[in-house]
């Protein structure tokens, strides 16, 4: 399930305080990109210390790094929300 190699792969890579991951693709049925029996369009929630220092694009982009093998195998998109432990 795409879902669980996303929390797998982030929980890996980010070491994350906090990971929330929720598939809104039923939200986007006939949207580009959705498919018939979703796992292509979620919303992440990710807390890591690895944001530190990081500009919003570079966290988003080490994300995406992360996530390459999931994208190339049908995730379409992600709504990310990516902060350091100390940020709001």
């Amino acid at each position: 399930m795409m879902q669980e190699r996303i929390v797998a792969r982030l929980k890996e890579a980010l070491d994350p305080v906090s990971l929330d991951v929720v598939d809104e693709s039923d939200r986007h049925a006939g949207h580009a990109g959705a498919r018939a029996g979703g796992g292509t369009h979620y919303r992440v929630r990710v807390v890591s210390a690895r944001f530190k220092r990081q500009s919003r694009i570079e966290r988003h982009r080490l994300v995406y790094g992360v996530l390459a093998a999931e994208f190339a195998d049908g995730l379409h998109a992600l709504a990310l929300v990516a902060k350091a432990p100390d940020e709001p």
